[in-house]
């Protein structure tokens, strides 16, 4: 189907970025990039700025921000530059300077304002441009590879030369979610250098990385194109964990298998003229120098035979949280996740099941590609569970024009294309879905309400503040929605709203739902369950591969329970896509 991939293929310049939905193996990828190279007799650089990084975990040693040698990998150094304490330094640099000066409540917002991922993005761009425009670095090494590339919309408003003029420190409509650039201006040369390098296709090489299912498709090919817009052209992907066979009699393996070849069949069409290859789903954890030298060499491993005692840890199925919800009689139930996870499917077999409980239920969603029409084709469900969809462009374009009809007269040209491009952001689109199901919220007092999504700690701490605060708070639209107002108490009451994270039992995601969790335990919701989805450790498959990344599900497992889920319900790898009202009935 596609070629397998190696990087002497496409490797021929000296900057590597990967980039990719959390999960999508976009570490591990990167992590045996650079032992392949460094093997080659390339002296290799190997840097992370994920927030989620699990770089160590992956090459087994302790990593700083300053580069180490690799034991075993001669030519290889790395170091894992940590943008969470980036964007702290970030806000105490940009805040600093106001404390004592203005009351202790605006301070405080400012400082949330600078606490989105937008603001670790900028930061994480910060610490790699010290890398990218340092000569002496540079200079070291034949290759640097980057774990995580900016995203189109952060280089975007970096090349806008309203982000370093000294209008964003004074202006009283706010700067952006990213802060005030201009506190960041001496530095304004290095980041054109690194910008340079980026768009310079003799240069950089940027490889996304997706799985071979339609979200982890869909967001490749967002990314394709915002980078292409601004000029990062040198273009490869790599759809990673493809099944390579499967066993007839085994209803797992041979769903898996078709599920993928499904999805990468409905590929979007502009992402199928960048050249692709594939690396396949492989039996072993992608962990430690060994494996990664297997994993180019399309090395099987056999599995390792099951316990003779069965499974060691036992979870109750997602009937059991069904359950709780309906004995508790909890009103607003949100599913929280990182794309990829099976959010939305667990969101419809939530409303399915409470429903069946004898509840009236109203199901509602962000998914851009209507995922639900998937869900319940020809309306396929019970009178008394209702849809609605939340068209995101929609809400992000009436937001934007309702904060910008309030500022175009006051503000010339590139002030209003700063404001407009940063408006753009994931906080934006945030806030103004939020409102919009606020909306859902607050018509549907008399059923429970289901949402696929969630707001984080962040956009509620947002909201919080600009209730008190709204004429501090940046980008501020004056009024707060009564929806809004009091949708908000409502969510720190747990006798009436819970939250569900959803994760897979792999590194990135259960990290990547940990911060997320974090994330709203400072705006005091504490997720009452975890769901782990897509398991293949309690299903029955005998297919030596699937059977081995079963096992190696186990110690994730374990994390999740016995360091982060409140309490954790676990649902298996289905053998067929369950569609409409009676089929979801098989999650419970």
């Amino acid at each position: 189907m596609f070629q397998s991939f190696h990087p002497k293929m496409i490797v021929n310049t000296k900057f590597l970025f990967f980039t990719g939905k959390g999960g999508v193996g976009k570490t591990s990828t990167a992590c045996a990039t650079a032992v392949a190279l460094a093997d080659d007799g390339k002296k290799v650089l190997l840097v992370s700025t994920d927030p989620a990084s699990n770089l160590q975990d992956v090459l087994e040693v302790g990593l700083t921000n300053t580069p180490v040698g690799i034991s075993n990998v001669p030519n290889l150094y790395a170091c894992n530059l940590d943008p969470e304490e980036a964007a702290r330094a970030y806000r105490d640099r940009i805040v600093g300077p106001y404390r004592g000066k203005l009351p202790d409540a605006v301070v405080a917002t400012m400082e949330e304002q600078l606490s989105g991922a937008c603001t670790v993005e900028i930061a994480a761009f910060d610490e790699f441009t010290n890398i990218l425009a340092d000569p002496n670095v540079v200079n070291a090494y034949e290759h640097i590879i980057f774990d995580t590339a900016p995203t189109g919309h952060t280089l975007r408003l970096l090349q806008l030369p309203t982000a370093w003029s000294g209008f964003l420190e004074e202006n009283t409509h706010g700067a952006s979610c990213l802060g005030p650039l201009s506190g960041l201006s001496e530095k304004k040369q290095i980041y054109s250098v690194s910008m340079d390098a980026l768009s310079d296709s003799t240069k950089t090489t940027l490889i996304l990385v997706a799985r071979p299912d339609e979200s982890s498709l869909l967001e490749a090919n967002r990314a394709s194109k915002e980078l292409k817009e601004i000029g990062i052209t040198n273009q490869a992907l790599i759809v990673n964990g493809l099944m390579q066979s499967y066993l007839t009699d085994d209803k797992v393996s041979s769903a898996f298998y078709e599920r993928q070849r499904n999805a990468i069949k409905q590929m979007p069409n502009d992402l199928k003229q960048v050249v692709t290859y594939s690396l396949p789903f492989v039996s072993y954890s992608l962990t430690g120098i060994q494996n990664l030298r297997f994993f180019f060499k399309q090395y099987t491993m056999p599995a390792a035979e099951p316990e003779a005692e069965g499974k060691i840890i036992s979870l109750p199925g997602l009937n059991k949280v069904i359950e709780d919800f309906s004995l508790n009689n909890i009103r607003v139930i949100f599913t929280m996740a990182k794309g990829g996870v099976g959010k939305t499917t667990m969101a419809s077999a939530i409303a399915v099941g409470l429903v069946e409980k004898g509840h009236k239920v109203h199901l509602t969603t962000t998914d851009p590609a209507a995922h639900l029409e998937f869900v319940f084709p020809n309306n396929d469900m019970n009178n008394q569970l209702t849809i609605s969809r939340i068209n995101p462009t929609e809400e992000v374009a009436a937001y934007k024009a309702e904060v910008l009809s309030k500022v175009s007269n006051e503000l010339n040209d590139e002030a209003l294309a700063y404001i407009e491009e940063d408006l753009n952001s994931p906080c934006t689109e945030e806030i103004a879905v939020f409102r919009a199901f606020a909306e859902v919220v607050a018509r549907s007092k008399d059923e429970v309400v289901v949402i696929d999504t969630a707001p984080t700690g962040h956009t509620l701490l947002l909201l919080d503040a600009a209730q008190s605060y709204h004429k501090e708070l940046v980008r501020s639209t004056g009024e707060i929605p009564e929806s809004v107002k009091t949708l908000l108490p409502r969510l720190r009451n747990p006798k009436e709203t819970s939250v569900v994270i959803v994760t897979l039992a792999e590194a990135t995601p259960v990290l990547e739902a940990s911060r997320l969790q974090d994330d709203l335990k400072r705006a005091e919701i504490t997720p009452k369950w975890w769901v782990i989805n897509q398991s293949l450790y309690v299903t029955e498959t005998k297919d030596p591969v699937l059977n081995g990344r079963a096992q190696a599900e186990e110690g994730w497992i374990q994390k999740v329970t016995t360091e982060f889920a409140k309490r954790c319900a676990i649902v298996p790898l289905m053998s067929e896509d369950y569609r409409g009202y009676d089929q979801l009935k098989n999650f419970l």
